[in-house]
């Protein structure tokens, strides 16, 4: 994985082709720029690990291009919880928690990763407070959704539970 610059990405990163990610969607232009001229751009190839379980959680990441796997860790059991793709966060959880990271991020393919710091994310809070109620309130989306997906695979491959 490498850091570069945004002029020199291949990948389309406007603002109005970056709205089109849930968690760009209804953000102002100047915001997107602002998070896109301050955040860290990373570009990872296929099999690149983004970040690893243990690892301490003071950034998310959002996917600008690309699709990536995340592997949950829990004592010494390991597995792919979900799939993350455009416009998806990733780490969030692990940065607003204060917890280390709870598992392991890898590339599946190509990807350009937009890493948002929590100093970033309170910047854009002071800067465009209005952007950042509605980033959270997308950032809240994606983890509800997260959730939904996540509790249905749990009924789907429990036991059957007696009602009484």
């Amino acid at each position: 994985m490498k850091t570069v610059l945004a002029k020199n990405t291949q990948y389309d990163i406007s603002s109005s082709h970056l709205k089109e990610g849930s968690i760009f969607g209804a953000l102002s232009d100047s915001s997107i720029i602002f998070l896109l001229e301050n955040g860290v751009l990373h570009q990872a190839s296929k099999g690149d690990e983004i970040f690893t379980y243990g690892s301490k959680g003071t950034s998310f990441h959002t996917v600008l291009y690309g699709t990536l796997d995340f592997y949950k860790q829990h004592d010494e059991k390991k597995t792919r919880t979900r799939t993350i793709q455009f416009g998806e966060a990733i780490g969030f959880v692990s940065m607003i928690a204060l917890h280390e990271r709870v598992g392991n991020l890898y590339a599946l393919e190509d990807c350009l990763l937009l890493e948002i710091s929590s100093q970033l994310f309170s910047d854009l809070h002071d800067k465009y407070p209005f952007d950042f109620g509605i980033l959270l309130m997308n950032l809240s989306r994606d983890m509800a959704r997260t959730i939904r997906v996540l509790s249905n695979s749990l009924v789907e491959n429990d036991v059957v539970v007696k009602e009484d």
